[in-house]
């Protein structure tokens, strides 16, 4: 517990919980460029465009996994192929609400090369929307694609018996 005296001064809500850097979010914001703000749960990921106002930030566009479902998606809306397609969402939205460029909020995940978030940012950037990020964060074709799961699938169908085991247990 920290020592209380009168010159002490309590740190901000946010920053004693963990949930908010404030020498990063004040470099982002000096930018003058909308943000676009990527976060992930364990079933969805979510993107914005984000720009400051004095009041608090006003969201511009938003897109989340779970509408890829509404555009015929039957997979899981969590992986890699889904955040790469959530990117190409919020790319096409940004762009006909006349945002041609963002700057990259990751909040306090790790940077992670090839992670789901820089598929966001790779989804985006093929949209049309401009974002500085290196390219080489972002995850590779074949994972785009979602081979990686295919070929984790086909592991599973040459063991039937294995396969039905899983299926069973998945639809319990």
């Amino acid at each position: 517990m920290p020592k209380l005296s009168p010159r002490y001064k309590m740190p901000f809500r946010r920053r004693r919980e963990g949930k908010t850097n404030y020498r990063k979010r004040l470099k982002l914001l000096l930018s003058g460029k909308p943000r676009l703000v990527v976060r992930k749960s364990l079933k969805y990921i979510n993107a914005q465009i984000i720009v400051f106002e004095e009041k608090g930030d006003r969201t511009l566009v938003t897109a989340n996994s779970r509408e890829l479902k509404k555009l015929g998606w039957e997979y899981a809306c969590d992986n890699t192929p889904a955040a790469y397609l959530t990117g190409l969402i919020i790319g096409k939205k940004a762009l006909k609400r006349g945002i041609g460029e963002a700057i990259l909020d990751i909040g306090l995940y790790p940077s992670t090369k090839g992670s789901r978030l820089y598929a966001v940012v790779k989804g985006a950037l093929d949209a049309g929307l401009k974002v500085p990020c290196d390219p080489k964060m972002f995850p590779t074709e074949d994972r785009i694609r979602g081979e990686h799961i295919a070929s984790y699938l086909e592991k599973f169908k040459q063991m039937p018996e294995k396969f039905e085991e899983i299926k069973q247990k998945i639809g319990e």
